[in-house]
């Protein structure tokens, strides 16, 4: 089973590439991990209230759950996909935070311009050409589109 890491910051276009990924290495089963990475403050108000993260998670549409949870059932070699913060700005502590999650390979997104969602969010690529893990350019530029295919036995889902 391999396990991907996706840079993201929540808008669904960021999502277009997973079907694709996930056919890529059918039959075997993928993990996805999609990730907004955060240094942390050196505000001391905001240090200490760390625990009270809920509020970054306020950044996710209802709809970018929605889609995540309709690309894990319409592909079969999809394990899960888990939305994370990943919270520091140096090497050692992202490649600790790869570690822990047991990533394989992190996917760089081509043609997408990532937002910052608050003054604490950082580009990835400045942690990720560090990272010494495997990097997977990936176009999401155009939409899958998921067609529906008849079988003797159900109706399924395919994406195209």
């Amino acid at each position: 089973m391999k396990t991907l890491l996706i840079p993201t910051d929540f808008d669904l276009k960021s999502l277009n590439c997973v079907p694709g990924l996930a056919r890529r290495y059918a039959p075997e089963k993928v993990n996805i991990i999609l990730v907004h990475m955060m240094k942390i403050t050196d505000n001391i108000q905001e240090l200490l209230m760390l625990s009270r993260r809920s509020t970054d998670y306020q950044h996710i549409s209802e709809d970018f759950y929605n889609t995540c949870t309709e690309i894990r059932h319409s592909n079969a070699a999809i394990s899960s996909i888990k939305v994370e913060f990943f919270y520091g700005s140096t090497v050692a502590v992202f490649k600790n935070f790869l570690e822990a999650q047991e990533v394989d390979a992190i996917v760089m997104l081509e043609n997408y311009e990532y937002r910052m969602l608050n003054k604490n969010s950082i580009q990835p690529s400045l942690l990720v050409s560090r990272s010494g893990l495997p990097l997977i350019h990936t176009d999401c530029a155009t939409t899958p589109k998921l067609t529906v295919v008849k079988t003797d036995e159900a109706l399924v889902e395919e994406s195209v």
